[in-house]
């Protein structure tokens, strides 16, 4: 009773502000957290929004004070916004689409009331440019969310909006401080007119008005299907020079991003379910877990883009979503990246290549020592395997290898098939999108063959 004593006597201006200066912080902390690993952000992002949802309806009933004390409309733009970037952060950890369904309506309502067309204050400078990023920031986060939406209408509408205010700022402010921006627009127009060639087609994503019902298909009848394995997580990685892309989102990444989504069905899936004239209900009431979906359907999986990542933070990446994969779950990993340093040489994909190439990995390995603890003593190499040695003398082929890296990087920049062996011990389902795909294929089999087949011996020598 005393608390709320306390808090009831504190004026509401001074109260909103703390509760802004708190929310602030709270956001910066999600925003800052990696996004995979399961549930460990949950905490932190229900207690942002739990502020936000106290901030947006503290400005609803008191906006006439609030207004008189100090806030602008591009301010409750602002929050409004941060509401949307906490819906999207939280669709990219868990893959669930209603997220992502609430960060478009919270956008679609900025958009249409124009909470940052609002003026700078003042007329300074300084401020106006400040305004002028944050309304540029949102029309790029709003087209991502419409992108993974498959909304073309909007996006076609917020590239226009996009480019005409990158005009206007050019005009009215010093063009240097525009320059990326300017840059972005060229992305996008770049990434449309790459894209254009699918519009017309079957979309790539699941539609509950072509596709046959999961249950219809054909069931496996196998003792692997009685584990009931679903893909749980996806790891959509991409590394090309000069590819085709907006903010980190590329072609190739974009389409097996949509092939992995499930279309929502019920009344989000229809025109009159993202009117403009819904979106004042929907920006006033902050409903978290509105279930809009066919239940149905499979969940969506977890996906993660990885732009241009180093070996080793895609290493890294891979060993947690590994770590942390449920019982019942399938890992997939597409990668596309060009062959060898980099350079994208097409090399023949035919049977006598990718044997050869699988004879020329599996080379010297069949030297090394392969042992599990149980035999470390007996089966211990006498010299490190790999010291002192490049690639090709340990029976490494550059042609099964994979270049994340800019050029001049050397062999720190490939990964090879051997790399993702330890990873094997969970199911997962590789997509190699290269010109290597087969060299990389022939020798991932090989390594895993070779392996299995070393071990097996080892431990069966050791209690013979």
């Amino acid at each position: 009773m005393a608390q709320t004593s306390n808090k009831s006597s504190i004026p509401i201006t001074e109260l909103f502000w703390s509760l802004l200066d708190k929310a602030d912080r709270k956001f910066s902390r999600v925003r800052d957290l990696p996004n995979f690993g399961r549930n460990r952000n949950d905490a932190d992002f229900h207690k942002a929004f739990k502020i936000y949802t106290q901030l947006w309806k503290l400005q609803q009933e008191h906006r006439q004070k609030l207004v008189e004390a100090g806030l602008r409309r591009w301010e409750v733009g602002e929050i409004a916004a941060r509401i949307a970037q906490l819906y999207y952060g939280q669709y990219q950890r868990t893959g669930d689409s209603s997220y992502l369904s609430e960060a478009y309506i919270f956008y679609e309502a900025i958009f249409s009331r124009e909470y940052f067309r609002d003026g700078g204050g003042g007329g300074a400078q300084a401020q106006d440019t400040a305004l002028a990023n944050k309304q540029l920031r949102f029309l790029a986060r709003f087209l991502i969310v419409c992108l993974v939406l498959g909304r073309r209408e909007m996006v076609f509408k917020l590239v226009g909006s996009l480019k005409a205010m990158v005009d206007e700022c050019k005009k009215s402010f010093q063009e240097a401080e525009f320059r990326e921006w300017k840059h972005v627009v060229q992305e996008i127009i770049r990434f449309l007119k790459a894209d254009t060639t699918f519009m017309n087609m079957r979309p790539l994503r699941y539609s509950f008005l072509f596709d046959s019902h999961p249950d219809s298909l054909p069931v496996i009848s196998s003792s692997f299907a009685r584990r009931g394995l679903v893909v749980r997580d996806a790891i959509l990685c991409s590394y090309h020079h000069n590819e085709v892309k907006f903010t980190e989102l590329t072609l190739d990444t974009f389409r097996m991003l949509q092939c992995l989504e499930w279309e929502p069905s019920g009344s989000f899936s229809t025109r009159n379910g993202t009117d403009s004239g819904h979106f004042g209900t929907g920006i006033n009431r902050v409903n978290l877990f509105q279930d809009i979906r066919d239940q149905t359907l499979p969940p969506n999986p977890r996906k993660l883009i990885l732009y241009r990542p180093s070996i080793t933070h895609f290493l890294l990446v891979l060993a947690t979503i590994c770590e942390e994969l449920p019982p019942d779950g399938i890992m997939l990993i597409y990668l596309s990246a060009a062959g060898g340093s980099g350079l994208s040489n097409p090399v023949p994909l035919t049977s006598e290549i990718s044997l050869d190439t699988a004879e020329k990995i599996a080379g010297n390995f069949s030297n090394l020592e392969i042992c599990s603890p149980l035999v470390s003593q007996q089966c211990r190499p006498t010299r490190p395997c790999v010291e002192n040695k490049d690639a090709s003398e340990i029976g490494i082929d550059e042609q099964a290898s994979l270049w994340l890296g800019s050029r001049g990087t050397g062999g720190s920049s490939s990964i090879y098939p051997c790399d993702l062996i330890p990873f094997t011990r969970k199911p997962i389902f590789l997509v190699i999108d290269s010109d290597r795909s087969q060299a990389f294929k022939a020798g991932l089999s090989t390594l895993i063959s070779l392996f299995c087949i070393s071990g097996i011996s080892k431990v069966q020598s050791l209690y013979q």
